[in-house]
């Protein structure tokens, strides 16, 4: 790592259990915080979630203001089971309705900025499994004790469960083999951050609204590049939150993911002049041993792109209308 990147790695990584939740609620000092959870059929893991938020951080101590949940047209009873464990809950196409709705988690991160009322917004993913309301406390730690800071990125362990055995590692396929060559190659500013495709982060307002959201899943390395080039090093973080157990994909769901990120990238760096434009669809072809063949089996892949809420200018009113 260059010298600058060597020192941010010391300087902004923090350890998330040493921040103290009732310390961080004294130094809220009237500003807002809202939770978000973008769900799409995470009825199994969201109650457990928003329970554990809604009780440590709400009703012991009023660290959070809000949690919301926006639903991206889920099948199963996510909606009901968020409502019951005490979270609003928003549904994605519901949300700015002259906009349409792109699928997507990026579509529901950006959706819920016109929803939610909060100074600081900490996003977190609704299949984690083994949750503790830690996870928030330590995300809202460098923001809520470091004016300077305007994005917190976490990182931790993410081990993967192949049926089989538990590789304590072996959970960043994508991150390792697609998103940090990446990064270190076109912006080796960033070269320093652990869990680049982390999904839970937390930021100002004030910085949310003014970037773009990629609406599927280049949402976390666009998010980072933007933030990147609109605070600056310097205005970033990480937290370390110890370990992360979800729902782990398949290779084959992976390989879609990776060419939305290199999609994503392809895109900044053509903003840049570095790169032509990005297609707005391609192709991927995977292939199915089927018997003595392989059959293959093709997927048009897209990556849209949200602008800043600021461009928008919508958000959802006290009388429940949007304006």
């Amino acid at each position: 790592m260059r010298a600058e990147v060597q020192y941010w790695y010391l300087s902004r990584s923090f350890q998330g259990s040493v921040f103290d939740r009732q310390d961080l609620t004294a130094r809220k000092q009237g500003q807002r915080v809202s939770v978000v959870l973008p769900a799409k059929n995470e009825a199994a893991t969201i109650g457990a979630i928003i329970t554990a938020l809604r009780t440590e951080l709400m009703e012991e101590v009023p660290l959070l203001d809000e949690i919301i949940v926006i639903d991206s047209n889920s099948t199963d009873d996510t909606s009901t089971v968020a409502a019951a464990a005490g979270a609003t809950v928003a549904h994605q196409d519901q949300i700015l309705p002259d906009t349409g709705c792109i699928p997507g988690k990026g579509e529901a991160l950006w959706k819920s900025l016109a929803v939610a009322s909060g100074d600081i917004i900490v996003f977190i993913d609704a299949d984690l499994q083994d949750f503790t309301a830690q996870f928030a406390v330590g995300l809202l730690g460098p923001l809520l004790t470091e004016p300077r800071i305007h994005f917190v990125k976490s990182y931790y362990d993410r081990p993967l469960d192949d049926g089989v055995k538990v590789m304590p590692a072996g959970g960043g396929r994508v991150t390792e083999l697609v998103a940090r060559p990446l990064l270190n190659l076109f912006w080796p500013e960033l070269a320093g951050v652990v869990q680049p495709l982390a999904g839970e982060y937390a930021g100002r307002r004030s910085l949310l609204e003014c970037i773009p959201f990629v609406s599927g899943y280049g949402v976390e390395i666009g998010m980072l590049i933007d933030v990147l080039e609109t605070v600056g090093l310097d205005g970033m973080a990480q937290v370390d939150l110890g370990e992360r157990r979800h729902r782990n994909s398949t290779d084959g769901e992976l390989a879609r993911m990776a060419m939305q990120i290199q999609l994503t990238v392809q895109a900044r760096l053509h903003r840049r002049g570095l790169a032509p434009a990005a297609p707005h669809t391609v192709e991927l072809t995977q292939f199915l041993r089927n018997g003595e063949n392989y059959i293959g089996d093709t997927t048009a892949i897209g990556v849209s792109e949200r602008p800043s809420m600021l461009e928008v200018g919508h958000h959802w009113s006290t009388t429940g209308e949007w304006v």
